[in-house]
């Protein structure tokens, strides 16, 4: 099993990182990829990815919070990294309108640096997407000429706003939160195709059911599973392989390796 979002590279787990890892390959969760926040993140991570190097792998972005005045010079240094052949995907990028809305334009035009990254080394796109759907979709449907890809992580919407998402060629990441109650993301999971689903933790965040209120690993990326197998009436063997081909197919990096 992967877990396309997770930030193992946090100070949550630097007193028993080791054993968060040897616990995920324990419940089958072999595979790990490892989003990008701002500039003081990348070397922990690049150091995670370095010592699992066949667990884990470093996505690159700036987060759409991380964004200030100085993005510019931030999103240079960042750019300094890209040509690191390990890297798998552009992000964790997007917008973020839920926190502060003081530099939403230069969110905007951070996501569009993101998006010019990822169709020049030919990657896919992690997008964080919180109260800034259509925002996000807006720049996407005028971006997109048949190459770009990519997973709106922790997918925000309904399941119109994923069908449109979906018909651009983009993947629904589903985390923790489809197992709470009267979760919408359950409503969607259950109307979209498997073929357009990705499983992530968001880790040390969003612990789904019966662990919420505890720090969040990747190991409970079964309990996600199970979760999306119950809404698709179908086994969990079955979701597993299904969504484990479809992150191969977005992360085609993390083949072979």
């Amino acid at each position: 099993m992967i877990d396309t979002h997770s930030h193992l590279y946090d100070v949550q787990f630097d007193g028993d990182r080791d054993a968060v890892v040897a616990h995920a390959v324990e419940c089958g969760v072999g595979r790990m990829l490892l989003p990008n926040i701002d500039l003081d993140s990348i070397q922990p991570m690049l150091d995670v990815c370095n010592r699992y190097p066949s667990r884990c792998f470093p996505m690159l972005g700036l987060h759409p919070t991380s964004i200030d005045v100085d993005f510019e010079s931030k999103l240079e240094t960042i750019a300094s990294y890209l040509d690191n052949t390990k890297i798998v995907a552009i992000g964790e990028t997007g917008v973020d309108m839920y926190w502060d809305k003081t530099y939403l334009g230069q969110q905007l035009e951070a996501f569009r640096v993101h998006i010019g990254w990822a169709k020049k080394y030919g990657l896919p796109l992690s997008i964080h997407c919180r109260k800034s759907y259509n925002e996000i979709i807006s720049i996407l449907k005028k971006e997109q000429d048949g190459t770009l890809s990519g997973v709106f992580h922790c997918f925000p919407g309904n399941v119109r706003q994923a069908k449109e998402a979906t018909g651009l060629g983009f993947m629904l990441g589903i985390g923790g939160v489809v197992t709470y109650k009267n979760a919408e993301m359950a409503t969607v999971v259950r109307e979209i195709d498997l073929e357009y689903i990705l499983t992530e933790t968001d880790a040390p965040y969003l612990p789904p059911v019966p662990f919420r209120g505890k720090r969040n690993e990747s190991a409970y990326i079964c309990n996600i599973l199970q979760k999306i197998a119950e809404l698709k009436s179908m086994s969990f063997q079955e979701v597993a392989e299904a969504t484990n081909l479809n992150a191969e197919r977005i992360f085609s990096k993390i083949v072979n390796v």
